[in-house]
C-alpha cells in the first residue's frame, strides 16, 4: 500500500488500481480473520475459508451493525489510542471503532490527500458550524468530533459558529465573515446542523451575513431531521444566497471507515479514491449492474486495527461509471439515494 501513498488519490484507472488494491484487501481480510476473534466468528458462521485467488467482490463483507453488537479490534487492547463512536439515534446502540496510532495516522494522511484534490493544499480561515463542546473528550470521539478534528487540518484561525446549546453565535459569525470577507475561507459542518442550526436561523432572524468567497464542505446526512430534508440543489442555492460561498462540496462516508471518504465532484458524483472501492448489492446480495440501485458495499484499505475494511451499509446507491467522469478523476463514481426503510439514520450523506 506504500506505493499508493505516493500517488495522487484519483490518478489510477480502475484496472491499474485493482492490481494493487486486491493484494492489500486480501491481506487485510486474512489479518483480521487471524487477529480478531469476533470477526472470525462471524465469518465462520457463514462457512468462510481463506482462499488466495478469491476476487475482491467475492470476499466476505460484514454489516455495519456488527460494530454495534461487538467490540471488534485486531490489535492488543493496550495499543488502542482512541475510540470513535457513531451517531446513533436515541436509545440505539452505537458503533465503536478502535484506532491505534498507525491507523489514525494513515486515515489522516489519506483524508488530507483526498480533500486537497478538491480544495488545494493551502490552509484557510475556517468556520466550524458546530459547538466546541463536541470536542470535550480526548479519548472517545463521536462521529461529529472525528469529522471536526479530521477536517480541521485544512483550516487556520478556527471559529465555532454555535454555542454549547447549539445556538447561533451571531457575534462570532459576524466577526469571522467581516474579518475574511475578501479572502478565501473554509466552512465545515454536518448537513443537518448546517441547515437547521445555521442557515434556518439566519433566515429566521433576517440576519444579513457579509458575503464571502470560499468553500463549504458538509456531510453526514439528515439524521432525525429526515422529514426536513431538502434537495441538493435547494441546499446549495440557499447557502449561496445566505453567505455567498461559491463552492459547496457534499461528502459521503461511514464512521466504520473513517478517513476513507467520498467527495462530490462538480458534476454531482461521489468518487472512489485509490484507497477505496464500492459495489452495489441486490436484496439477495448479488452484484448490481451499473445504473442499478441497491445496497452500498464499501471497501477500504485503511482499517487495520479493526475489521472495517469490507462493510455492507443500509444506504441505497448506484454506480454510474468507471474512469470516465467529466471531472477527470479516475475510478468508480456513484450516487447515494438515501437509506433503506426502517434503517437507523446514521452516517449517510443523502442530500442528493
Amino acid at each position: 500500500m506504500d506505493e499508493l501513498f505516493q500517488l495522487k488519490p484519483f490518478s489510477l484507472t480502475y484496472r491499474r488500481k485493482n492490481a494493487l488494491f486486491s493484494k492489500t484487501i486480501k491481506f487485510l481480510n486474512q489479518h483480521h480473520y487471524e487477529n480478531c476473534k469476533g470477526y472470525s466468528s462471524i465469518l465462520d458462521v457463514f462457512g468462510y475459508k481463506p482462499i488466495q485467488s478469491t476476487k475482491v467482490e467475492e470476499l466476505p463483507f460484514i454489516h455495519v451493525n456488527a460494530f454495534k453488537n461487538n467490540n471488534l479490534y485486531s490489535i492488543e487492547k493496550k495499543r488502542i489510542l482512541k475510540t470513535v463512536e457513531s451517531s446513533g439515534t436515541s436509545g440505539k446502540e452505537v458503533s465503536k471503532i478502535f484506532l491505534d496510532k498507525e491507523n489514525a495516522k494513515s486515515q489522516s494522511i489519506v483524508l488530507k490527500s483526498i480533500v486537497s484534490d478538491f480544495i488545494g493544499n493551502n490552509r484557510l480561515p475556517m468556520l466550524i458550524v458546530d459547538s466546541e463542546l463536541e470536542l470535550k473528550n480526548r479519548f472517545i470521539h463521536s462521529a461529529r468530533a472525528a469529522g471536526i478534528i479530521g477536517f480541521s487540518i485544512f483550516g487556520k484561525n478556527k471559529y465555532f459558529a454555535l454555542n454549547k446549546k447549539m445556538e447561533l453565535e451571531k457575534k462570532v459569525v459576524t466577526q469571522f465573515f467581516n474579518k475574511y470577507k475578501n479572502k478565501e475561507i473554509l466552512i465545515f459542518g454536518f448537513s443537518y446542523i448546517v441547515w437547521n442550526n445555521f442557515i434556518k436561523q439566519v433566515l429566521k432572524t433576517g440576519y444579513n451575513l457579509p458575503k464571502v468567497k470560499g468553500t463549504l464542505i458538509h456531510g453526514g446526512g439528515w439524521k432525525k431531521l429526515n422529514n426536513e430534508k431538502v434537495s441538493n440543489a435547494i441546499f446549495k442555492k440557499t447557502i449561496q444566497n445566505v453567505c455567498g460561498v461559491n463552492k459547496i462540496i457534499n461528502y459521503y462516508g461511514m464512521v466504520e471507515q473513517t478517513g476513507s471518504i467520498f467527495l462530490e465532484c462538480e458534476n454531482g458524483f461521489f468518487h472512489t479514491s485509490n484507497f477505496s472501492d464500492i459495489f452495489i448489492r441486490n436484496k439477495n446480495y448479488s452484484l448490481c449492474d451499473f445504473n442499478e440501485s441497491g445496497l452500498i458495499q464499501l471497501i477500504s484499505l485503511l482499517p487495520k486495527s479493526y475489521p472495517g475494511h469490507n462493510i455492507l451499509t443500509d444506504d441505497i446507491g448506484e454506480v454510474i461509471g468507471i474512469d470516465d467522469c467529466k471531472c477527470g478523476r479516475k475510478g468508480k463514481y456513484f450516487l447515494v439515494h438515501g437509506r433503506i426503510k426502517k434503517a437507523e439514520l446514521r452516517g449517510c450523506s443523502d442530500t442528493a
